[in-house]
């Protein structure tokens, strides 16, 4: 069962486990990633969602795919997640995240400890020349195809033996967005199977170790919203035996 954060007649905000597709078309075809994983193996959020709130079939820009969807997360990332009920909200969801004016906080495991306590990484990013299945970060010889700005904060959190726990603030939505940004830096998110170094993928890992844990904005009226998003039990479990070591 998804957990579901808060409702109103505008919006939902669920919290979305790991190893479940937002939408059709998005990691579906994926094996599961743990047997646990197995029970929503083809399942998708949307699909949830169209069975307890039918009214969003009809919502956003491609309801037939992603009805109500404003944003996304990843498969194999958790957390929370705002979906919008009619197309007047998500038309002004829309416009917040065009404008920058939504704050998303994520927790991201990485491999190593960083120089830098805090920091950003910035620049043109897009889909890799290289590998079409990656996106990728303008830099030196890497070429991407319809290039955009990117922007994303991190602040050490915890330092561990061999990796670091990460608060990211991304300040621009692209695709892979954080998970690029963290690799770029020589910093991969721990279980990302995508955007990692050869000697990572070696180490067993339950999930990626990316988690959204909050999102903020300000809704039409002026009124202030805050949604938070504990680590599920996989992820505090994996982060708690490396602070152990």
């Amino acid at each position: 069962m998804i957990k579901i954060i808060f409702q109103n007649q505008d919006f939902i905000v669920v919290d979305k486990p790991a190893g479940l597709a937002v939408h059709a078309g998005v990691g579906t075809s994926d094996p599961p990633a743990s047997s646990r994983e197995a029970s929503r193996a083809g399942k998708t959020l949307v699909d949830f969602l169209l069975e307890k709130f039918p009214e969003i079939a009809p919502v956003g820009d491609d309801p037939k795919i992603r009805p109500g969807i404003v944003h996304r997360l990843d498969k194999e990332t958790s957390g929370v997640m705002v979906v919008a009920r009619n197309q007047k909200y998500f038309e002004y969801l829309k416009d917040l995240f065009k404008n920058r004016q939504i704050e998303k906080k994520y927790l991201a495991l990485v491999h190593g400890k960083l120089k830098e306590k805090e920091g950003q990484v910035e620049g043109e990013m897009g889909r890799s020349k290289k590998d079409f299945r990656k996106q990728a970060l303008v830099r030196g010889k890497i070429a991407v195809r319809k290039e955009r700005y990117s922007l994303t904060h991190f602040k050490v959190k915890k330092e561990f033996e061999v990796s670091t726990l990460l608060e990211v603030t991304p300040k621009t939505g692209r695709m892979h967005q954080i998970r690029v940004h963290l690799h770029s830096i020589g910093h991969p998110i721990v279980g990302d199977k995508k955007y990692s170094f050869k000697e990572h993928k070696k180490i067993s890992v339950p999930r990626m170790m990316l988690h959204a844990k909050s999102i903020s904005f300000i809704g039409p009226g002026n009124e202030k919203y805050f949604f938070e998003s504990e680590p599920p039990e996989e992820f505090q479990r994996f982060v708690d035996h490396k602070s152990a070591q």
